[in-house]
């Protein structure tokens, strides 16, 4: 499946806010409104002026919605689980171009809050893939000591650790070494 601008800014911004939980093996990375503004920041979230401690604990929340969706056991929780965040969401569709990105579709209602705007805009990303018949490519680190969360978009859906230069090489290195010891 072929992955729009669009949807690959969506997925990655969804994997990284759910991989900012203490879940997922690190330290809490949205610990103050200084984390949020930096993850706001990071993935160039347009209409976002300012956060505060509201703001804070609503993406947080979402955080664990989202985790509940990528870790579902089978597509149809998966669907279910993020019916019930989508329900909750006010999702308005309109074309813009903006910070010289071409024409594009946000999802979410102007003014909207940070944790409005990711329910809207990752939560759509997630529901495209979903119907797609992608559900295969939301998944878990296999390394044996992480649990962070990452979004295959290799084409043969090959891939199965979040970073090739830290899980996957460290995976590799201890293989190699198991090979040469036996």
């Amino acid at each position: 499946m072929p992955f729009s601008h669009d949807m690959v800014c969506s997925l990655a911004a969804v994997a990284d806010l759910i991989n900012t939980a203490p879940e997922t093996g690190g330290p809490d990375g949205l610990t103050g409104t200084a984390d949020l503004d930096a993850f706001v920041k990071r993935h160039e979230m347009s209409g976002i002026e300012a956060v505060d401690a509201a703001d804070l604990d609503q993406v947080r929340t979402l955080r664990t919605t989202f985790h509940e969706v990528f870790t579902a056991p089978d597509p149809a929780t998966a669907v279910t689980r993020l019916n019930v965040l989508l329900d909750r969401t006010r999702i308005t569709a309109r074309l813009t171009e903006h910070d010289g990105f071409p024409l594009h579709v946000h999802y979410f209602a102007p003014e909207a809050s940070v944790a409005e705007h990711l329910a809207a805009d990752c939560g759509v990303a997630l529901a495209h893939l979903l119907v797609e018949g992608e559900w295969e490519r939301l998944r878990t680190c296999s390394a044996p000591d992480c649990d962070k969360v990452f979004v295959d978009e290799s084409r043969n859906r090959s891939r199965v650790y979040c970073d090739s230069r830290t899980c996957g090489n460290r995976m590799h290195v201890a293989a190699y070494r198991a090979r040469r010891k036996a």
